[in-house]
């Protein structure tokens, strides 16, 4: 990937190439996440993803990466596309769209190299990140995998297990096109599955916990099953209270690998 660069307001993006540059990506890791040096991503890993036809990109703040996004090639029946296994912005720079700055970067070097889609997974329980991947960049989702790292070290997940789902891009579709203009898509919502505001206390309370893995099993069950019947989720609604609804229904384009 050669010369990636997209500026928005202070901030602008720009390709990671020198192994100092992969070093700051580490320390951000530490900071965003918190993991221990078992979870850690190492700076080879980096520098193996840009070497390989990967993504790594930078947020910076003048002369300072604030944020970073890495990527690697993958494949599937048949079909290469790009999956971005992590995207961390510094916590004094979150709400300022630093994040899904750094998605359309990964979306317009993607678009130039040939790939339809790019994948990820998040965390169901996180209200707003889910926001960000399903209503503001237009991604779908149709696959759960429960337990998808195996413990983690990180306070964020509160001892839960790693739970993800997979958010499908397909950087082409219908769907995308409209939300990245600023147009809603039209959804046919035939399930909903909740995730109450609070689930950030009760991760973070060791008293507490056993409400937040509750959720965690019953939203598991009842997104398991609607992707069985062929649902996907293609909306995501946040009350004024701050919950959290994931939209299911039928997704009328047949984009699949």
């Amino acid at each position: 990937m050669d010369g990636v660069k997209q500026t928005g307001a202070r901030i602008h993006i720009e390709s990671l190439t020198e192994l100092e540059q992969f070093d700051r990506c580490v320390e951000l890791q530490l900071a965003v996440w918190n993991y221990s040096e078992g979870d850690l991503i190492p700076r080879r890993m980096f520098l193996i993803a840009s070497r390989i036809g990967g993504q790594v990109l930078g947020a910076f703040d003048g002369d300072r990466i604030v944020g970073f996004a890495m990527g690697l090639p993958a494949y599937r029946n048949g079909h290469p596309y790009l999956h971005s296994h992590m995207v961390g912005v510094l916590a004094e720079y979150r709400n300022a769209g630093i994040g899904r700055q750094l998605k359309l970067a990964q979306r317009e070097d993607a678009l130039a190299r040939g790939f339809e889609l790019m994948e990820w997974t998040f965390d169901p329980l996180e209200i707003k990140n889910a926001h960000l991947n399903i209503s503001k960049l237009g991604a779908i989702s149709r696959r759960y995998k429960r337990d998808f790292y195996g413990p983690s070290s990180s306070p964020l997940q509160g001892g839960l297990p790693t739970d993800r789902v997979y958010a499908e891009w397909w950087l082409r579709s219908e769907r995308v096109t409209r939300v990245l203009a600023g147009e809603a898509p039209v959804i046919e919502a035939t399930e909903y599955v909740e995730v109450p505001a609070e689930i950030y206390d009760w991760k973070a309370s060791t008293t507490e916990r056993d409400a937040a893995r509750e959720v965690q099993s019953r939203n598991a069950d009842a997104l398991e099953s609607a992707f069985a019947r062929g649902l996907s989720v293609l909306g995501y609604e946040r009350t004024a209270k701050g919950d959290g609804r994931f939209l299911l229904g039928v997704w009328n384009e047949q984009h699949l690998y």
